[in-house]
C-alpha cells in the first residue's frame, strides 16, 4: 500500500472519529440518565463499525460491544456525571455539561485506540485491551482537552449569532422608526426589551 493510500485513509478515520466525538457529545447533554449511555454507546460502536470497514476488516457487533467494554470499562468519572443528573435543575444541566466532554474524549480515545490497532494490521478478534489501555487513557485526557475547546467554539459561535441577531432586530426597529411606523417612545421601550 503507497504511503498516499495510507495517509489518506488514516485521514479519513481521523474524520470518522471527529465526527463521531461530535456525536457523542451531543448525546451527552441528553437529560436523562442512561438514556444517554445508550446513545453514546451506539454512536461508538458505529464508529468502530465505520473504521473497521475502512481498513477492511471484518466487524461483527457483539464483537464490537465486548472490545468497547473491555476498554472502556465502566468509567467512574462517566458514572458519576451521570449521578449528577438526579439532582433537580442544576443536576441535568451540570451533568449533561460534564458529560458531554467525558462522552467526547471517551469516544476519541476509544477511535485512535483502534485506528492505531487497524493500521497496524490488527482486526477486531486480536484486539488486545490491557495492551492500549495506557494508550486509552493518554487520548481520553487529550480528548477531553479537544472536546472542552470544541464546546468553547460552539458557545463563541452562538454567542456570535445572538449578538448578531440581535443587531438585526435593533436595525429593523430603526427602519420601522424611519417609516414612521413607531415613535421614538416605543422605539427606545422595544429597543431596552430586546437588549434585556
Amino acid at each position: 500500500m503507497s504511503d498516499t493510500v495510507k495517509k489518506n485513509r488514516s485521514e479519513e478515520a481521523g474524520s470518522i472519529i471527529k465526527n463521531h466525538m461530535i456525536w457523542s457529545m451531543g448525546a451527552g447533554l441528553i437529560p436523562v440518565p442512561v438514556v444517554d449511555m445508550f446513545a453514546v454507546s451506539a454512536i461508538q460502536l458505529d464508529m468502530i463499525r465505520q473504521l473497521a470497514t475502512l481498513y477492511d476488516i471484518d466487524f461483527k457487533q457483539t464483537e464490537g460491544k465486548a472490545r468497547i467494554t473491555a476498554l472502556t470499562g465502566t468509567g467512574l468519572a462517566r458514572l458519576g456525571a451521570r449521578a449528577v443528573k438526579f439532582i433537580p435543575g442544576v443536576g441535568s444541566v451540570l451533568g449533561g455539561v460534564t458529560m458531554a466532554v467525558l462522552s467526547g474524549a471517551t469516544s476519541y480515545a476509544l477511535g485512535e485506540a483502534f485506528k492505531k490497532h487497524f493500521e497496524t494490521g490488527g482486526t477486531m478478534l486480536d484486539f488486545d485491551p490491557a495492551r492500549f489501555k495506557k494508550y486509552y487513557n493518554e487520548k481520553f485526557e487529550k480528548g477531553k482537552e479537544i472536546a472542552k475547546e470544541m464546546q468553547k467554539q460552539q458557545e463563541k459561535a452562538q454567542n456570535n449569532a445572538s449578538a448578531s441577531s440581535l443587531v438585526d432586530k435593533i436595525k429593523e426597529l430603526a427602519e420601522m422608526k424611519e417609516k414612521g411606523l413607531i415613535n421614538d417612545e416605543e422605539f427606545e421601550a422595544l429597543k431596552k426589551k430586546i437588549i434585556n
